[in-house]
């Protein structure tokens, strides 16, 4: 599978039971893949996987590997609180029809690097997929450092990309400083996708494309060719919106742009519930501004399926 361009960290719709919603599964990868997403990323932090049971995690891939063409590769998020449930569940996203897989370090556990190294290394011996390693120290509180990740990409082959969430910049230039082109860099945050494609990312593991897909392919599309006047006035539109992206409420926040535009619910499974009251409130009127001056764009799939 091809590492690069938009690949959407897929939220996960429910139903008014909070059951997952399978019909909307459905179209909504269809629509991504219309859109111009070069791949999608189930199961991630914005996929709520904390809440979903190891069955839904594995039908959920089932169903967007069903959904899109072969083109289109699906990866699945193999997060867990145990290696030993890490490795059964990358061994059964494989049998479901994986691509590609996205290793987080363990739920709760901040283990020292000995540990976490570890922990990758089962999951990378688990399957012979291609991985991505997903550095997200804020909300994980383990860091992958540079340095650690070229030890990882030199002791397994199917270790081809890294998601960097740490917001600093300069940790692109330092894995490819480290690395070269042996590893993809993809940035993992909505925010810093133009400064990321400057300092050498070639992928964009995206949150508001679920609901702005042709804007957000744009948007990489435009700074990955050096446009960058172009790319830097869509990029002050989508700002608002992509800013969602880095606060802790990010999973509710984009499902209900979501809702708002017609795409989706902003329904969340506990812990987690909807925004209410002044941040609700708040939360509309960025989106209504956003709708409102929302810009020309290539259309491919304006409307949703």
């Amino acid at each position: 599978m091809k590492w690069k361009g938009v690949m959407p960290a897929m939220t996960t719709p429910f139903d008014e039971s909070l059951k997952i919603d399978w019909l909307f599964v459905d179209r909504h990868a269809r629509w991504l893949e219309k859109n111009g997403c070069t791949g999608i990323v189930c199961l991630g932090s914005l996929g709520e996987a904390a809440t979903l049971g190891f069955d839904e995690k594995i039908n959920i891939v089932r169903k967007v590997v069903a959904a899109v063409s072969s083109s289109v590769p699906v990866v699945g998020a193999v997060s867990a609180l145990s290696t030993e449930e890490a490795v059964r569940l990358a061994k059964a996203l494989a049998d479901a029809g994986a691509q590609g897989l996205m290793i987080l370090p363990p739920y709760v556990y901040r283990g020292d690097w000995h540990e976490m190294k570890a922990h990758v290394a089962a999951i990378l011996r688990a399957t012979a997929l291609p991985a991505m390693l997903y550095n997200n120290p804020i909300a994980y509180g383990t860091d992958f450092i540079p340095d650690q990740i070229r030890e990882l990409a030199g002791e397994f082959e199917n270790l081809v990309a890294v998601k960097e969430s740490s917001t600093d910049i300069r940790r692109v230039t330092a894995i490819r400083a480290l690395t070269g082109d042996r590893l993809a860099v993809f940035v993992g945050v909505d925010d810093a996708i133009v400064e990321g494609i400057e300092a050498g990312a070639t992928g964009w593991i995206a949150g508001l494309v679920n609901a702005f897909p042709r804007e957000s392919v744009e948007l990489f599309n435009l700074a990955s060719a050096g446009n960058k006047q172009a790319a830097y006035d869509l990029y002050r539109w989508f700002l608002p919106m992509l800013r969602m992206d880095t606060v802790s409420k990010f999973v509710q926040l984009i499902k209900l742009v979501q809702e708002e535009l017609g795409i989706g619910s902003a329904r969340v499974r506990p812990p987690r519930l909807q925004v209410e009251g002044e941040e609700l409130a708040e939360a509309k009127k960025v989106i209504a501004e956003a709708v409102r001056h929302r810009p020309e764009a290539p259309i491919r799939s304006s409307s949703f399926l």
